[in-house]
This record gives C-alpha cells, structure tokens and sequence, in this order.
C-alpha cells in the first residue's frame, strides 16, 4: 500500500468518523449533560488514554503516544506516527486526541483474517464473520458495527464539549475535501500531521505516477500469489472441502478465496445491513453466518498457514489481473 492511499485512508476514515459529530456543532445544546470521556470535557488538558480502547484500537503507552508495532509493516507505522502527531497538534491548540489506529483495517490482523488460527476461531465462534452481530451484540464493542464499537474516546470527548468548544474542536481538527481520489484534509491537525510524517501533498503527476507504480507493484504480487504451486494446490483443496461442507465459492485463485465466503454471506445482506434488523431476526442470520465461518476457518487452515507469509512477502491489496 503506498503512502498517498494511506493517507487518503485516514481521511477518509476521519470523516466518517468525526464528521457527523461536527455536523452538529453550533446547534446542539448541551443541556442534557456531559457525555463519560477521555477528557476533562474543558477543552484543554492532557488526555486519559484507554488502553483498552472500543473497536479493536490499540492501546496506548503510558505517555499517550500510541505505541508503534515492531512488526508492523513501514505504511502501518506511518498511521500510528500520523496519529500520534494530530494528537501533539491538538494538544498545542488546547484540546484532548487520543490517537487511535483500528485493528480491523490491519491487514494483518490475525483475528479477522484468519491468519491467527486460534485467534479466528475465538472471534467466529461468536461473531462470525462479523456480518450480523451488530444487531445481537449492540453494546459489545468488539461486533463490528456494533453501536458501543461506533463510540471511541474522541466521539465520547467531543460530546462533552460545549458548542463553542465543538466549533473550535472542528476548526482545529481541519477542513475534509470528500472528492474521490482528491479526498483529504485541506488544513488544520490533520493536514499538519500528514504532511510531517509524509511530507506536503505530490502534484497531480508524481501522484499519479506513484499510483501507477503502485498499481504495477501491486499486479505483479497478485500474479505470484496465484502462480505459486503451492499456494494453488491448498487453494484447491480449500475449496473442495468446502464443497464436501455444502459451500461453493465463486473462486479458488490463492488471492481470493480466503474471503469468498465472507464476499458471498455480505452479498446476500440487505442493503442497510443490519441498521432495521432486531436481534430475533438476526439471531438465526447469525448462527448460520458462524456456522459457514467455522466451516471456512478449518477448510482454509492449512492454505491459510501457507499464504500469510507469503503475502506479507508479496503485499497484495486486491484488484487487477493476479
């Protein structure tokens, strides 16, 4: 993954995170009380970080900073070291951050991918594949989508600031341009902080032939992914056990059919997910949803163990001709 589409990532995601918050500000009253925060609900002051953060966050080290994985990849460490910056840059302007990076857009992450056996089988024997258990588990934050997994330490803190504070929280934070490719922060923290771990914005060409780098880099992974003999042959057996379970996927190419099962269960979601869905409906949805990914997390065990490695050996982030 190049540094620019991490960059639009976490635009992106603070957007869809922070931004409905900040739609409110100037006309909501904060009559009703103070929301339970991270921070003094003054504005100002040092941050109480969890270190057990809603949603899978990572935890922070005692001196606030997120702590940077040893083993993380150079890209992800560039979004703990992007938000530990917008984190400095509040700070400076009188307000709490804590920065937070979530577990579930790591690719590596060994729970939901599967390449921690023993950490999946944990997770689907509960959740599945995270599909319906918003709507049995509301108030668990680890069921993604969840709404205690929607509340993190900053949408807690942001709440309990007084519109003013809101107001000037928002201009702090910076401006959002949500424009496809061209997404991104415009000014304030956010841009601050990008820009020191990153370096300013590339023009228009030097984005583009990056991304077209990127794009070859990312092509010819996929191709030795796929044409890896190895990785064909558990691939095919994955899917035959499969078969013998009742479950055929839609492919048997090593680069996607890890998550064919997840890919053919989402698509047979209603179109607003599970936001109507009361926990009678879902219950059911829910216990055949695990039963598919338990099924799935044994036939691909054995092809999982061998394709991990070699993945981080060649990153492949989907799309293009394997």
């Amino acid at each position: 993954m190049s540094k620019i589409k991490v960059r639009r990532s976490l635009a992106v995601t603070m957007a869809a995170g922070l931004l409905p918050l900040f739609a409110a500000c100037g006309g909501t009253d904060d009559g009703n009380g103070a929301v339970s925060g991270t921070g003094s609900g003054s504005g100002s002051g040092s941050a109480t970080k969890d270190a057990t953060a809603p949603g899978g966050q990572a935890a922070s080290q005692s001196s606030g900073d997120l702590a940077v994985p040893a083993d993380a990849d150079p890209e992800t460490k560039k979004q703990y070291l992007v938000e530990n910056a917008i984190a400095a840059c509040m700070k400076k302007k009188g307000f709490d951050y804590t920065p937070q990076v979530d577990a579930a857009t790591d690719a590596s992450n060994g729970a939901f991918s599967g390449a921690d056996y023993a950490l999946a089988k944990q997770y689907r024997q509960k959740y599945g594949f995270g599909l319906y258990a918003a709507a049995v588990y509301p108030d668990d934050p680890k069921a993604p989508n969840s709404k205690a997994s929607e509340e993190t330490p900053n949408s807690r803190y942001f709440a309990q600031l007084t519109p003013a504070q809101q107001t000037a929280y928002t201009k702090a934070m910076g401006q959002f341009v949500i424009d496809g490719p061209n997404s991104g922060p415009t000014d304030g923290c956010v841009k601050d902080a990008q820009d020191k771990v990153y370096g300013p914005g590339k023009s228009a060409a030097e984005q583009e032939k990056e991304d077209a780098a990127e794009a070859e880099r990312n092509r010819q992974s996929g191709q030795a992914l796929n044409g890896d003999a190895e990785l064909v042959r558990l691939a095919q057996a994955y899917a035959s056990c499969l078969k013998k379970e009742g479950i055929t996927v839609s492919t048997t190419q090593p680069t996607g059919i890890a998550d064919a099962v997840l890919f053919s269960l989402s698509s047979q979601m209603p179109a607003d997910g599970t936001a109507d869905m009361d926990k009678n409906t879902a219950m059911p949805l829910l216990t055949k949803e695990i039963s598919a990914a338990m099924k799935d997390l044994e036939c691909g065990k054995e092809f999982r163990a061998a394709y991990f490695p070699k993945l981080k050996a060649h990153p492949y982030t989907g799309g293009g001709k394997g």
